[in-house]
């Protein structure tokens, strides 16, 4: 019955209703999650900038090995919307179970890797001298607790696929919360530094992995997850890996794009470092608010695609943009105008990282405003299985558009060209955004237009 209840939301209830239900849920645990990043970079930053420094290094490989959970589990749950659109619901659990355990095994293999290689791969990352020793202390607790958050991001996706968005907010939730009451716990009392908040870091994602091995075990989901049901096909492995490329390919970009910054700033010194990183955690909790609200967003418009109900999608599609577009124009606004007080959270008054961090988060703040109509479009290009310009779309922010500004930039404008590196390719991506979004729109209503005759 519960599962029918999650296809009646997709498929018939109003868009507004199914937006909130499906998407406020994952917005608030995202949000959460998001929230943790930023008191662990609070409470780690009051050791020192060093030590900021540190988990501001680490952060980027932490998100590659991330993006193996989210090109399964992505990638699994834009074809397991439209399977359950079109009702076929056997080839729906086999998906499931094989993006699950693939994810799983591959990402067993990267950690391995990423551990035994930790102190060349922070080298190559922008790690100085005095930041390497704190690197490697909490990279090698924190990458091996890795494991956990690919299995949470992969059932992320497939949980939310089928609708059970208030799932996926208690496993995101509890993780968040207990990560916050641990990390002053580890720190300070224990007196364990920045190996206190890998280990609080890790215990969360164990208890989020609880979460969703519950779900599975009581069987609440549409979907069974049984070692028999892993049925790799050249088919379904196409069908997942071309939305699942896509988003791996911009997680990738997002943490080669830390990467060239964090190098970039290496020259400057610790300071530079630790604003940037303080800069890229602000804003990153405004973006992934974004990506949670349109996990929600996504299976609507996947499942009223795989229905052929065009009205549906399109309204989809403009009360999400109208919504998410409403939000980054507060956070952005909010952003600009008190930087230099929310940067100066991040240190013990370091007026260096302060005067970095809040001119970089200014312009970060005003160019936030266009972040959620890319998304929405970034997102339904994947929704509706057109992986080749979601894959475009995806890598334009962090890719096509920052890569060449970010290595040009800073060689005739200085420091300057590292703090305002990413609103420059924002600005850019949105123009590339309105052009393919106005391509995408004809397409629907040729599709449509047959359809009907």
């Amino acid at each position: 019955m519960k599962g029918n209840n999650k296809l009646e939301l997709l498929g018939n209830a109003p868009i507004p209703k199914a937006l909130m239900s499906l998407g406020i849920p994952i917005m608030i645990g995202m949000l959460i999650n998001a929230l943790y990043n930023l008191v662990d970079a609070y409470f780690v930053g009051a050791l020192g900038d060093s030590q900021m420094g540190a988990i501001s290094i680490i952060f980027p490989l932490g998100q590659v090995v991330v993006g193996l959970g989210l090109m399964f589990g992505n990638g699994a749950a834009s074809y397991l919307s439209r399977l359950l659109g079109s009702n076929d619901k056997d080839t729906a659990n086999k998906v499931a179970s094989t993006a699950l355990y693939s994810s799983v095994f591959i990402g067993i293999i990267i950690v391995l890797v990423a551990t035994i290689f930790l102190k060349p791969l922070l080298v190559m990352l922008g790690a100085t001298e005095t930041i390497m020793p704190y690197a490697l202390t909490y990279g090698r607790i924190y990458v091996v607790s890795c494991i956990f958050n690919v299995f949470n991001v992969t059932m992320n996706n497939i949980v939310s696929s089928e609708g059970a968005a208030k799932t996926t907010m208690c496993a995101l939730l509890l993780g968040a919360i207990l990560n916050i009451a641990l990390d002053p716990l580890f720190i300070y009392i224990f007196k364990m530094g920045v190996a206190g908040a890998a280990i609080a870091t890790a215990i969360s994602q164990m208890i989020s992995t609880l979460v969703y091995l519950v779900y599975v075990f009581q069987k609440r989901s549409a979907f069974s997850f049984s070692i028999k049901q892993y049925a790799p096909s050249f088919q379904m492995m196409a069908e997942i890996l071309k939305i699942g490329i896509p988003t791996l390919a911009f997680q990738l970009l997002t943490s080669l794009s830390i990467a060239l910054i964090n190098r970039s700033a290496n020259s400057y010194g610790d300071a530079v470092i630790a604003g940037m990183g303080a800069v890229t955690r602000i804003t990153s909790m405004g973006t992934l608010v974004v990506f949670g609200f349109l996990k929600g967003f996504q299976p609507i418009a996947g499942f009223s695609y795989g229905a052929k109900k065009f009205d549906r999608l399109r309204e989809a599609i403009r009360t999400s943009i109208v919504w998410s577009t409403a939000f980054c124009l507060v956070v952005g606004l909010l952003m600009a105008i008190f930087s230099t007080q929310i940067i100066s959270l991040f240190t013990d008054s370091n007026a260096e990282m302060v005067s970095v961090g809040q001119k970089s988060l200014k312009a970060s703040g005003f160019s936030f405003i266009l972040f959620g109509f890319h998304t929405v479009y970034s997102s339904l290009f994947l929704a509706l299985g057109k992986g080749a310009a979601g894959f475009f779309l995806g890598v334009c922010r962090q890719g096509i558009c920052f890569i060449p500004v970010i290595l040009l930039l800073p060689a005739v404008w200085g420091i300057n060209g590292i703090l305002y590196a990413q609103p420059i390719a924002d600005v850019l991506t949105a123009v590339i955004t309105m052009c393919m979004a106005i391509h995408l729109h004809k397409e629907l209503f040729m599709e449509e237009k047959t359809l009907i005759s």
